[in-house]
């Protein structure tokens, strides 16, 4: 095992599949002379040239639907946003065309593409930077949604991602490139899509989460150890394909569930999730399943109002509180 930075696990991700394959390409807004915007892609262009590490305009649409065009006729792009909120201005390509091409033509095109960037909250970034955008894209038939929350997931994941013939939107989160931890030894590390991981193993309380949210979840279950409460986390990893098995076997174990999400609360990826659980697990659940999310308005510039609506370990917290009934 090497210890490294989830940014550094994307770029070796990235060197080691464009290795392999000769047909993986990377594009995007400054991912090739800056390096990537987060430095992602640092190295890229000098060992791979600039016909396969292509710098964009910045035309979310255009760069989008020229991946799509390309994948269509046999590549396999990677395209880069520098942040998913951007990407909202290629959602025409993203939905309408690489998600529901397999299907409305019958078979006769695949679409092997994976759209990665950063999405949800970083510091001080406003309303219109901040948002989490994993509902959007697991929303939409045919585009498959993956938010890695550490250096082996992301790795492991992106790899994935790229072998992948259907459309992925690979959500990154910003606040952890410089996060660092340990990742297989292994140029051949891949982890299947669809797949969760139990990050900690309890029986009192399931606290289910994806992406960042992970390590606040983590966070949480280490002040309940101190109450006496041990916390099943579970890290869902890929949105859609959801791994409900996972999540069943939890709630069959602790028979207490919180659910906990970066985006808003309302439409958002735990009212699905949590509506699957009472579905196929009511009969094992003690009390209801419980939802921790950003608060319900755009995100506040100021950072104490930041800080106020996004979610955190004592919110995490509270809610265990709530459905323990203690």
């Amino acid at each position: 095992m090497s210890v490294m930075t989830y940014r550094d696990a994307l770029n070796e991700a990235l060197k080691e599949e464009m290795e392999r394959d000769p047909d993986v390409f990377l594009m995007g807004e400054e991912v090739a002379e800056y390096d990537g915007a987060y430095k992602v892609s640092k190295g890229l262009l000098d060992q791979f040239g600039e016909q396969r590490v292509v710098d964009s305009p910045i035309s979310e649409l255009g760069f989008a639907g020229l991946g799509v065009g390309a994948a269509m006729v046999g590549l396999r792009p990677v395209i880069e946003f520098m942040t998913f909120n951007f990407a909202f201005l290629a959602l025409d390509q993203i939905i309408n065309n690489a998600s529901k091409l397999h299907y409305m033509s019958n078979g006769q095109f695949r679409v092997p593409i994976v759209f990665r960037g950063p999405s949800g909250a970083a510091l001080q970034l406003a309303a219109q930077h901040s948002q989490a955008c994993e509902t959007y894209y697991s929303h939409a038939p045919g585009c498959k949604v993956v938010t890695p929350g550490t250096p082996a997931d992301a790795k492991g994941l992106l790899k994935a991602a790229i072998r992948d013939n259907d459309p992925v939107a690979f959500m990154e989160g910003e606040l952890l490139y410089n996060f660092s931890d340990e990742v297989p030894d292994d140029d051949d590390f891949v982890i299947p899509l669809g797949v969760a991981d139990l990050k900690r193993e309890g029986s009192d309380i399931s606290i289910v989460t994806h992406g960042k949210m992970i390590h606040v979840a983590l966070q949480a279950a280490s002040k309940l150890e101190k109450e006496g409460v041990e916390a099943d986390v579970l890290d869902l990893r890929t949105i859609r394909p959801l791994d409900m098995d996972a999540i069943l076997e939890t709630v069959a174990k602790t028979n207490r569930v919180v659910y906990v999400e970066e985006g808003w609360p309302y439409a958002g990826t735990g009212s699905q999730i949590v509506t699957m659980i009472q579905e196929e697990a009511f009969d094992h659940l003690d009390a209801p399943v419980l939802r921790v999310t950003q608060a319900d308005v755009p995100m506040p510039y100021a950072k104490g109002l930041e800080g106020a609506a996004k979610p955190s370990a004592e919110s995490v917290l509270k809610a265990c509180r709530q459905v323990l009934y203690r």
